[in-house]
């Protein structure tokens, strides 16, 4: 008797961790498939993050180097992608400007999700007056319109690459601390955290073990939307001049320079406007793909 007793315990501890094998199975292989949908804009990610990261070592001239024999000039020997109005070479520029648009297009979603994610979760967990004062302080913030607080972070701290990372990334704060405030309050109230306050846990500690492993799943997803979205921004800010100055070159700034002379040489500005929507629309799908996935992984979980 003892020892069927036994074996029914046995079986009865050892099913969950079946049932928890076969979802994780289960998930990894609905995981496993991408498709060419990301694949192919994930090659061409890719091939533009290892041509910007390594640009010292592919021997490209530099990026404001004139060559005075081919100015406006089509593709040719030793220029690849042609020359620009004032004769650099267009293939070096677009390379170099890169590492901006790439830096910004990184740099400013993480610097308003991370400043965001303590507002919020200060916000959700705590609530009360906390709760009210960063709500009216994100209300205040998003009344301000983006454009404006560009300029004044361009006028007053000029334009380098660290200050149009912080100005971006400062537009993404309302955004990332609501959703931040919604998925903690969501979990704030769960079993498992009162558990850890009965059990006398820190809030540090709750926060950071119970409830951001919780919420991590939709900044993800906020991440990868507003990669693309920081890269765009950035081009427009080189159009407009309020990006990083000359002669740093960013593809925003190649596209401008281009367009006074877009009758003549239009490959000047055609170029790195298809560079810069290839890039853009394989970030879109790319993170599309990845946001279905995690989204299968959470009602897996669930």
């Amino acid at each position: 008797m003892a020892d069927v007793t036994s074996s029914t315990q046995r079986d009865a501890t050892q099913r969950p961790e079946i049932d928890r094998n076969a979802i994780a199975i289960a998930l990894h292989r609905r995981s496993r498939r991408f498709g060419l949908f990301f694949w192919i804009p994930m090659v061409w990610l890719i091939v533009v993050a290892v041509a910007c990261i390594f640009a010292p070592f592919w021997g490209l001239p530099p990026a404001d180097e004139i060559d005075w024999v081919y100015i406006q000039s089509p593709p040719v020997e030793g220029h690849p992608l042609g020359t620009d109005n004032l004769g650099r070479d267009l293939l070096s520029r677009i390379v170099w400007g890169g590492r901006v648009s790439l830096t910004v297009g990184f740099a400013a979603p993480f610097i308003g999700v991370g400043l965001g994610l303590i507002l919020g979760l200060i916000a959700g967990y705590y609530r009360g007056w906390a709760d009210e004062v960063i709500g009216i302080l994100i209300d205040a913030w998003l009344a301000i319109p983006g454009l404006v607080i560009l300029l004044l972070f361009s006028v007053v701290f000029g334009g380098s690459l660290f200050m149009v990372c912080v100005s971006l990334g400062l537009l993404f704060i309302p955004t990332a601390a609501r959703i931040t405030r919604a998925a903690t309050l969501n979990y704030a109230t769960r079993e498992f955290v009162l558990a850890a306050k009965a059990m006398g846990a820190s809030d540090i500690r709750i926060l950071r073990k119970e409830v951001f492993p919780n919420i991590i799943w939709p900044l993800i997803a906020f991440v990868l939307i507003d990669i693309p979205i920081a890269i765009v921004v950035e081009g427009s800010l080189s159009f407009l001049g309020l990006s990083v100055k000359a002669p740093t070159p960013s593809w925003g700034g190649i596209i401008a320079e281009g367009r006074e002379v877009l009758s003549t040489s239009p490959h000047i500005a055609m170029v790195p406007t298809v560079v810069m929507f290839l890039t853009v629309l394989s970030f879109n799908l790319v993170g599309d793909a990845i946001r279905r996935r995690l989204a299968d992984v959470r009602e897996g979980a669930i």
